[in-house]
């Protein structure tokens, strides 16, 4: 039979620093890796439709550095 989540949650606490890290990292890479597929199809096109406005001009892109700039000025204010 399953365990409950409050069950784990409990098993949870008992476990060292390390082995916590240890299972956070392996819940990221599950979460990360189960991804719906029409969520994948979605930003597929949104890549392509990005890109295809990019090569047609239709936007400027703005090099990552200045993007970096502004954000990390933005966040000081």
């Amino acid at each position: 039979m399953a365990r409950s989540v409050q069950e784990i949650q409990q098993e949870i606490q008992k476990l060292s620093l390390v082995e916590k890290e240890d299972l956070l990292r392996a819940l990221v890479i599950e979460l990360d890796m189960a991804t719906d597929p029409e969520i994948n199809a979605l930003w597929i096109d949104e890549a392509q439709r990005r890109g295809h406005e990019i090569d047609e001009g239709l936007v400027q892109c703005v090099p990552a550095e200045d993007v970096f700039k502004r954000l990390e000025s933005t966040l000081k204010k």
